[in-house]
């Protein structure tokens, strides 16, 4: 069996709450999400990382921390969310009434101003490599990010293409584990949430 990559999804905010795409706009958690990062807190504890890696954004940085991984975590670049160009902020609803487009969304439309899907690809890619690197048979490394980004990394580590990310709906606060069936990577599990 080879390394797991333990998938979280940072806790609520206000944007994510709306809908609304959120990806270099850096707001924090609402209390709600503080709440379900101390739940992650209990969930994990017990639980040792040979690596925790962080996207900089203070939603992941702050649940990375409330979780009990803050010392431990490094900064990762890659796990930056997808870079929605002009949809930052906007709901896919708004998107649609802007372009008359009922079938408009982030996984089929161009990004305008944005980042292509397949470049997220070639990001989660790299952070897939780097979080390998160096951790023996049997570890586990955490890595506290955002949804569409953990989904794209999912999809790759299944070899599917970065739109396969779609496939994957993943709630905030929720963990997902991705591992190994003999030599084959799976998704172990997804998008444990921490309801009630």
């Amino acid at each position: 069996m080879g390394v797991e990559l333990w998938l979280v999804r940072h806790g609520e905010t206000e944007w994510s709450l709306s809908g609304a795409h959120t990806s270099r706009t850096d707001i924090s958690l609402t209390d709600h999400g503080r709440q379900r990062a101390v739940e992650l807190h209990d969930y994990l504890a017990g639980t040792t990382f040979a690596k925790v890696l962080t996207s900089p954004m203070q939603r992941a940085r702050e649940t990375c921390q409330i979780a009990g991984f803050g010392a431990q975590a490094v900064i990762e670049n890659g796990l930056m969310e997808w870079d929605y160009g002009e949809s930052e902020g906007k709901t896919t609803k708004e998107m649609r009434a802007k372009y008359d487009d009922p079938d408009w969304s982030v996984w089929t439309r161009p990004i305008v101003g944005g980042e292509a899907v397949e470049h997220v690809g070639e990001r989660a890619d790299g952070v897939i490599a780097r979080a390998l690197d160096g951790v023996a048979d049997h570890g586990k490394v955490a890595l506290f990010a955002h949804a569409h980004i953990l989904r794209i990394l999912a999809a790759r580590w299944i070899g599917l293409p970065a739109t396969g990310g779609a496939l994957f709906g993943l709630g905030t606060g929720s963990v997902s584990v991705l591992g190994w069936e003999r030599e084959t990577r799976v998704v172990s599990k997804w998008n444990r949430g921490f309801e009630g």
